[in-house]
């Protein structure tokens, strides 16, 4: 199966090369290039592509906005979204997430980094790594909490209300960083099983993926952030 990418990037020359390392793969293809957010909505729904790669900052519809309404339509749900982005650590990544992309990547990272990202997007997982995720958003949302602006834990914990107890303790693993393999081990079950309770509470949840998850535990309180 080919993944087919959909390139959004206010910069020609960065567009061309990642074409340029993309469609060198035999296992993917470039369906579109768009020069803003409102081109790369257009292109997802008439391209739909497997993964968009989408910078955050561009004029115009940005890359956040862009985001939000590519995963509003729900014709766009097998639409994953790589966000890219000059700092690795940046509070629009964590909105990112919440507005429904798969995770994020430095623009200053390896070209096999990019290609890996792209394959693990595609297949629907969380493109980083789940414990740079969770620093990124336990930092993020300490700093809301301390401002005033953070999630009120008592609505958000209503969402996890449908979980059952074992999809409570396999999303809290999750948000630690651990993989299917290590919460196996942890819970003394089968891989298989742990991915079938991930996969369970992302649809009672409504998230799209690994990443996703993280955002909800930190969210709903279920998992608490620490800073460093």
């Amino acid at each position: 199966m080919t993944i087919r990418v959909l390139l959004a990037d206010d910069q020609a020359l960065l567009r061309s090369a990642f074409r340029v390392l993309v469609d060198s793969e035999p296992d993917m293809e470039v369906v579109g290039e768009a020069a803003d957010g409102a081109q790369a909505v257009a292109l997802a729904r008439t391209a739909r592509p497997d993964v968009v790669l989408m910078d955050i900052r561009m004029p115009g519809t940005d890359g956040l906005a862009a985001t939000r309404m590519i995963s509003a339509e729900p014709d766009l749900a097998g639409v994953h979204v790589v966000m890219l982005t000059t700092f690795e650590v940046d509070e629009y990544v964590v909105q990112s997430l919440r507005a429904g992309a798969s995770g994020f990547l430095g623009k200053g990272a390896e070209p096999e980094e990019l290609l890996n990202a792209i394959r693990i997007a595609a297949a629907g997982d969380a493109l980083l790594s789940p414990v740079a995720t969770k620093g990124l958003i336990a930092t993020f949302l300490a700093q809301a909490a301390s401002s005033g602006d953070g999630p009120d834990p008592a609505v958000s914990s209503e969402r996890l209300d449908a979980l059952t107890v074992r999809e409570r303790e396999v999303l809290v693993l999750v948000a630690g960083g651990h993989s299917n393999d290590e919460i196996a081990e942890r819970l003394q079950v089968s891989p298989l099983t742990v991915k079938t309770h991930v996969n369970r509470a992302m649809a009672k949840l409504g998230a799209r993926d690994r990443a996703q998850l993280v955002v909800i535990a930190y969210e709903s309180g279920l998992v608490r952030p620490r800073v460093e």
